[in-house]
């Protein structure tokens, strides 16, 4: 805590204002940081606090994230209808066959899908609560959601199953869980937010972030990686990139995993292993 005084202003953007559109479907990067990153440039606030999977890896000058802090769960929730998952070793999800799910991720219909070839994924948007009262409402069987939204909402889940998805089922977004405060380049500001950066949290998710960077992609690519630190403090990261057609009811993902001292060279070798397997060609 830097215990200051602070005016909190709420700016909404693109992604919170088009609420009819996939993600998917949007054109373009940084549908819920560029109007905040212009408030910034324009002096109308000091700091801007991004859901650091939304930030793009390439920023406008002038600005620099000054703080990542500690980082809350990264991993996604599977909410149901109560009585409707059936879990196995062969079925993580624990979905039945023709079952509907809610998702605009393609990251997430792409792990699903690989998993649970015959359940039929539609696009899901609006905020928690909203896509909440959709499942409840029975426009889906079951949603995907991050587990750091639904769990900082402490809403009422009566009648739902939530199922915690394992890595081994569903790898996160790069940064997912983690949060980025961005700030003027060497501003006052920017120095004091240093206090609350959390290196090893940096660390990791400078890996994930970078893998994103080598691929090219924004936040329609269906990259899922997850970076740890080893007890020898090298960076251990594991990958899984999916390939989705167009009609997103098919697809196939690419797992791969990489282990090196410093962040840039695992996400190089995470890289180097997915291009090798293949991973970006149509199923």
């Amino acid at each position: 805590r830097l215990e200051r005084d602070v005016t909190i202003e709420i700016i909404k953007t693109t992604g919170d204002r088009i609420q009819h559109v996939a993600y998917h479907k949007m054109e373009g990067k940084g549908f819920f940081t560029k109007e905040l990153q212009l408030a910034l440039i324009e002096e109308q606030v000091d700091l801007v606090v991004h859901s650091m999977k939304d930030l793009p890896t390439e920023g406008p000058d002038g600005l620099a994230v000054a703080a990542v802090p500690e980082r809350t769960t990264a991993a996604d929730f599977l909410l149901a209808r109560k009585g409707l998952l059936e879990v196995t070793h062969a079925n993580p999800f624990g979905l039945p066959s023709g079952a509907t799910v809610g998702t605009s991720s393609l990251r997430r219909a792409a792990q699903v899908l690989a998993r649970c070839p015959d359940v039929r994924v539609t696009a899901l948007r609006g905020n928690v609560p909203t896509r909440l009262q959709k499942l409840r409402d029975g426009h889906y069987d079951a949603i995907l959601l991050a587990a750091a939204g639904l769990t900082r909402l402490d809403l009422d889940l009566e009648g739902v199953e939530i199922l915690d998805l394992p890595f081994e089922a569903m790898l996160p977004a790069p940064a997912q869980g983690a949060l980025a405060i961005e700030a003027r380049d060497g501003g006052p500001e920017s120095q004091a937010l240093r206090a609350l950066h959390d290196p090893e949290v940096g660390r990791c998710v400078t890996a994930e972030r970078e893998l994103l960077r080598m691929l090219e992609g924004g936040c329609h690519l269906p990259l899922g990686c997850f970076a740890t630190i080893e007890d020898d403090g090298a960076i251990q990261m594991r990958a899984a990139l999916g390939d989705v057609d167009e009609e997103v009811s098919r697809a196939t993902v690419h797992r791969v995993g990489a282990t090196a001292r410093d962040e840039i060279t695992t996400a190089r070798l995470c890289h180097q292993a997915l291009v090798e397997c293949g991973a970006g060609a149509s199923p």
